[in-house]
């Protein structure tokens, strides 16, 4: 059995996002208290104002330029910090809501807009790009860079997977099963995307072509949230509704953990730079999952 291991990060301030940044630390959101954070693996925190209060800091992923980059879904802008601290934010046209975000294979940041049915991206220096989705009401999600070159999305409400080329042009792949309602979505070692279905309770995977596969998970309402690649091929998941960690193989194996304390609500999840599985609990704390431990 893996060891899981807690780190207390805030009480109340709800860690959401996390991520391994350049500087061998994990950082993360305080979406609730309008915050980032910075964990070293030794469990010390540091934290650093995200933007005004309310302005609700959810997905954080690092960027090319070494800076951590986060999307600021309550007021509608684009954050990024330096490994230093120092904080830049970018606006939004509209109210679009931001949410997820990831490094795009050109050198920029590819990000989803829920409220407005747009994929963004924007640069290193700010330049921000919009290009509107085919299907309105979908709810983009998150999004990931795919082994095509191409930025691949959830939409959550339109229960589809969506394919987005750096020049721009998209395309929509619906899910097997309706309502299935996926989050998290990540490039994996095998070259396919995997994904998270919360409202069916599966794990799915689409190759760059389009071929879908779906695996239940044996608890229907464990919710799965987030996804992401270990270098080994296994993907990592948390099942926000059963307060466990899952992981999933290359051929649809799936192994979960409990987490030890009760209703710790996880959300994002990352293989963190000491090769260990870090988790964002909402209650306040982040989880350590040593992968390598049988």
């Amino acid at each position: 059995m893996p060891l899981i291991r807690e780190f207390p990060i805030a009480e109340a301030t709800g860690p959401y996002g996390i991520t391994a940044g350049a500087d061998g630390a994990l950082w993360l959101t305080l979406v609730h208290s309008g915050e980032i954070a910075r964990l070293d693996t030794d469990g010390t925190v540091t934290r650093h104002p995200a933007g005004p209060p309310g302005c609700g800091p959810t997905v954080i992923t690092s960027g090319p330029d070494g800076a951590l980059w986060f999307s600021r879904t309550q007021d509608h802008h684009i954050g990024r910090i330096t490994t230093s601290g120092e904080v830049t934010a970018f606006a939004l046209p509209g109210e679009g809501g931001p949410f997820g975000i990831a490094p795009g294979p050109d050198g920029a940041l590819w990000f989803t807009e829920m409220n407005t049915d747009h994929i963004g991206r924007i640069t290193p220096e700010g330049e921000i790009t919009r290009i509107a989705l085919p299907a309105l009401g979908g709810f983009p999600s998150m999004i990931t860079a795919g082994a095509d070159g191409a930025l691949w999305f959830t939409l959550n409400q339109a229960s589809a997977i969506g394919r987005v080329t750096t020049g721009g042009e998209t395309t929509v792949h619906d899910l097997p099963t309706a309502g299935a309602g996926p989050v998290g979505i990540t490039g994996g070692a095998d070259g396919a995307l995997w994904f998270v279905e919360i409202a069916a309770g599966r794990i799915g995977r689409i190759t760059v072509d389009g071929e879908i596969r779906e695996f239940p998970l044996p608890d229907g309402n464990a919710r799965p949230h987030a996804i992401t690649a270990a270098p080994g091929g296994d993907c990592w998941f948390t099942e926000w509704g059963a307060n466990r960690i899952g992981r999933v193989t290359p051929s649809g194996e799936i192994t979960e953990y409990d987490l030890p304390t009760p209703s710790s609500e996880p959300h994002g999840i990352t293989v963190g730079p000491d090769g260990a599985i870090w988790t964002a609990l909402e209650i306040g704390a982040v989880a350590r999952l040593d992968a390598a431990t049988p």
